[in-house]
């Protein structure tokens, strides 16, 4: 693709073609197209979106959508396709999914307007919003359990920031972010979209990449920290930002590159953002992008949410609620007494289960208010937005009335307080709005009867009109005691009153002259009309347009209404998910058999019985065998470090036993019960997973590579209040090369970083470690061989494995035959080597007979079967042709063969 400045170029040169030689409309398309040439424009005609020349092409290809062509420009065709205007929104988001960028191009007066100007004037037409990534606010391009945040990261200085806003519910944050934070931040937030300064995306654009995020570059300017908080004060209506904050330069400058952002993709419609919030760098558990891949938190590795933590542990009932789960799992806290806030409301709401029932029932009928309120506020809501934030309320009163008298904890208590207030704007919602109205206020239809008197009378001349005129046309009767007489209609007169001529002198006199005006005499009757029937025909012939403008009218001081109270609406709406949360997180535990963990100052980490809760869900799923819990003892304080040295077989369980324990500590810092028996998590300030293999081809390096730049990230930052779980270090190079880097490592993160770990090997040489090393303790995944087969126990036990049990493992996976035998006389001769001093392994392999033999010699003649009485009687049974009573015999046969 063309760069942006040669696309400026190119479209420049259009306009200048364009003044001469192409169609007044044509002319205006390539004039807007202009201003915005890294954007495809959705040009509004009548019903459609039409779009032209590349434009057309690109988005006819990534839409999957007919290409046509509509006249000629310089001589060629010019390419052409569209789309309907009703359906636009499905088509924005295949675009902004596929990289594109949309400037949406509205007609901005009617078309008889511009007819007045001349035949050949064009309907005025301009860009009225830019869809991009970070910028969307619909249910239908939105998911509704999810953040859809826009990034801004600025340095200035040497001072690193990052801000990000989520325009769909108002949320807007700001931190300080070195650029060796960026990655995992960016990790934790998963924006849509980020913006930098040009100029420094090169500089970063592998962290972006890493991300996920669309990168989106913007003028050096637009990070200016003096105009940025300048355009924060006035968007926020304050003459200083130290009300909400003590933000650095940086902070600033980020800041104010999203809201110049916002204005240019919103066309000055500023959503309505929340006061933005200041987090601080050690506020939540530090989780690197690796990390956070490898435990699976809110995403699996095969891509979606099905299989990850937060698919398994969502249990909320509201759309706000899913999103503050995300965020909690995301960014578990390192403050205690938020920690212990949050435990002590999940606990009220598990040791009360009627109540919290009750609170679920409410909150199932709550609505996206957030959504709502952000749509509204950028003119984009509905009716349906008015009712979603009616319905939100009426909830929140409902809540509000369940919890009088309750002895809450201190978090539940302090939203309690936000769930009220807000009796009359609730009263005049739900008067004003019928229970189910459209989506569109052009639709008419939504506010309910009774509540608007000139509404009424509209509605009923609409639809009622024949009934008024039949009512009228009774009192004209009998005002002129004419019974004969008829109120008419038609195309030239409209309305008239017809009598016959034989009344008609007693009409054309008074005291009936001055009510009834002739109007025409016919060969057999007299026409005449009224005042009132002349302002009535008025009303009736416009009562449906004016019906629909009163409705609008209406929306629109309803709009303002719930606009006015938008700071106290967003507080309810936050009291809400942190209610549906925290009764959430209660029913996990209850139905899962979770505990509350203790978490403490300490570098204790001591589980009882745990338990990995995605597998556990799988294993039951399945129907197959129960999961196996285990003990994870990492609470010696007096050692250096505490680090478990865990050996055992492949496919034993022990990547899962090392995931399972990073889980219940992220668990219990996010403020939830913990899959275990009892737990005790001294604060985690750093998680940091080593575990699994995968390479990374587009920034070439291999799988080896990947690990040791991951290994390298841990041993340079984890700190003593980190937990690390390594897996299998070295194993991507040669044996001896391997267990010099694995002994190294576990050696710098005894000595250096003197964490908690546990660390996975099957170097069996490793394990002398623990006799050098204070902190370092063996444990080893059991298992029992019977018969040359190994059979995994998944019990975590103290002391190290023997041996590795790979050819038995091979053997499970269906290796052929030869190949597993030829594989255990290879094994027994290196392990002959090693025992014989000076015997060289190449040698003693030599010696087996060759593989060729191996593979060509019979199946070993399987040993005869040495069976006990029972089992050669049971072998005779065929259960299918047994009667009752003969089953009840066998039954005392089999126990007499016991004897």
């Amino acid at each position: 693709m063309a760069t942006r400045a040669n696309e400026e170029d190119l479209w420049g040169k259009r306009v200048n073609q364009a003044k001469s030689g192409v169609t007044p409309m044509m002319a205006q398309f390539l004039e807007i197209k202009a201003e915005y040439p890294d954007a495809l424009l959705f040009y509004r005609m009548g019903d459609f979106y039409e779009m032209f020349f590349d434009d057309a092409v690109e988005a006819a290809a990534a839409l999957d959508i007919a290409l046509t062509k509509r006249g000629k420009h310089l001589g060629e065709d010019i390419p052409m396709c569209g789309v309907p205007v009703h359906s636009a929104e499905s088509y924005f988001l295949t675009l902004i999914r596929k990289g594109f960028r949309v400037a949406v191009c509205e007609q901005l007066e009617d078309p008889a307007e511009a007819k007045k100007r001349g035949s050949k004037s064009v309907v005025k037409r301009g860009v009225v919003r830019l869809v991009t990534p970070g910028t969307l606010t619909e249910d239908t391009l939105l998911e509704a359990r999810r953040h859809n945040f826009l990034a801004a990261y600025a340095e200035l200085r040497g001072e690193g920031a990052l801000a990000w806003v989520d325009i769909s519910t108002g949320a807007f944050h700001a931190m300080p972010c070195p650029r060796v934070r960026l990655g995992p931040e960016l990790a934790r937030l998963a924006p849509k979209e980020i913006l930098l300064s040009e100029g420094a995306e090169q500089d970063l654009a592998g962290i972006v990449s890493e991300s996920g995020a669309a990168c989106t570059p913007m003028a050096r300017a637009a990070f200016d920290s003096t105009s940025a908080e300048t355009r924060l004060t006035e968007l926020l209506g304050v003459s200083a930002l130290d009300a909400f904050g003590q933000f650095d330069r940086a902070e600033i400058s980020a800041m104010g590159a999203l809201v110049e952002y916002l204005e240019i993709t919103q066309k000055g419609k500023l959503p309505l953002l929340r006061p933005p919030r200041r987090e601080s760098l050690g506020s939540a558990m530090q989780i690197d992008t690796a990390t956070r891949r490898n435990l699976e938190l809110t995403q699996a590795l095969s891509g979606g949410r099905e299989g990850s933590l937060i698919s398994v542990i969502d249990r909320t009932v509201t759309a706000g609620g899913a999103r503050l789960l995300e965020r909690r799992l995301s960014g578990p806290s390192t403050d205690l007494a938020t920690i212990h806030a949050r435990l002590d409301a999940v606990s009220y709401c598990t040791e009360h289960p009627g109540f919290r029932e009750t609170l679920r029932e409410i909150l199932r009928k709550a609505p996206d208010m957030d959504r709502a309120l952000s749509r509204l506020g950028l003119d984009r809501g509905g009716p349906r937005d008015l009712a979603a934030v009616r319905n939100g309320l009426a909830q929140a009163q409902a809540l509000s009335e369940q919890l009088a008298g309750l002895e809450l904890p201190a978090l539940l208590r302090r939203n309690a307080a936000a769930l009220s207030g807000h009796d009359a704007l609730l009263d005049l919602l739900d008067q004003a709005l019928v229970a189910e109205p459209p989506l569109l206020a052009r639709d008419g239809g939504f506010i309910a009867p009774g509540h608007d008197a000139e509404l009424d009378e509209a509605r009923t001349l609409r639809d009622e009109g024949r009934g008024v005129i039949a009512s009228m046309q009774a009192q004209y009767a009998e005002l002129s005691g004419v019974s004969s007489l008829k109120i008419k209609h038609n195309n030239v007169l409209g309305y008239f009153i017809e009598t016959t001529a034989t009344h008609a002198d007693k009409m054309l006199s008074p005291p009936l002259s001055e009510t009834f005006i002739h109007r025409q005499t016919t060969a057999n009757a007299v026409r005449f009309t009224t005042v009132d029937l002349s302002e009535l025909e008025t009303k009736i012939l416009n009562a449906g347009q004016r019906a629909l403008e009163i409705e609008k009218r209406l929306y629109d001081s309803l709009k303002s209404a719930v606009l006015a109270e938008i700071g106290t609406i967003g507080a309810t709406s936050q009291a809400l998910a942190e209610f549906d949360l925290s009764a959430a997180l209660a029913d996990l535990a209850a139905r899962e058999d979770w505990c509350r963990p203790v978490v403490d100052d300490s570098r204790a980490f001591l589980v009882e019985q745990g338990r990995h809760p995605v597998v556990e869900a799988a294993l039951r799923r399945q129907g197959g065998a129960p999961f196996i819990a285990n003990d994870c003892d990492l609470s010696d304080g007096s050692k250096p470090a505490d680090i478990w040295l865990l050996t055992g077989p492949n496919m034993a369980g022990k990547s899962t036993f090392l995931r399972q324990n990073a889980l219940i500590a992220l668990l219990a810092q996010m403020g939830s019960f913990v899959p275990a028996r009892s737990a005790r998590i001294g604060l985690v300030s750093q998680l940091f997973s080593r575990v699994g293999a995968a390479d990374d081809l587009a920034r070439g390096r291999s799988t080896f590579m990947v690990e040791m730049v991951e290994t390298a990230a841990i041993l340079n930052q984890a700190d003593d209040r980190a937990l690390v779980i390594l897996d299998e270090i070295g194993r991507g190079t040669a044996t001896y090369d391997g267990l010099s880097i694995a002994w190294a490592t576990l050696e710098h993160l005894h000595d250096v970083n003197r964490s908690r770990a546990l660390f996975a090997t099957h170097y069996h040489e490793m394990t002398a470690l623990a006799g050098t090393l204070e902190g370092v303790e063996n444990a080893t995944v059991a298992v029992k061989e019977w018969e040359g087969e190994v059979i995994f126990l998944h019990e975590v036990r103290r002391g190290a494995a023997d041996r590795s049990y790979g050819v038995q493992v091979a053997q499970l996976a269906g290796l052929p035959r030869a190949v597993v035998e030829r594989a255990r006389a290879v094994l027994e001769a290196l392990e002959k080597g090693d025992r014989e001093s000076g015997a060289k392994p190449k040698a003693l392999i030599d010696d087996l007979p060759l593989f060729s033999a191996v593979a060509a010699a019979p199946a070993p003649a399987p040993k005869p079967e040495e069976l006990s009485p029972v089992e050669a009687r049971l072998r005779e049974i065929l259960p299918d042709e047994l009667t009752p009573r003969e089953a009840l015999d066998l039954v005392y046969e089999l126990k007499s063969l016991l004897k």
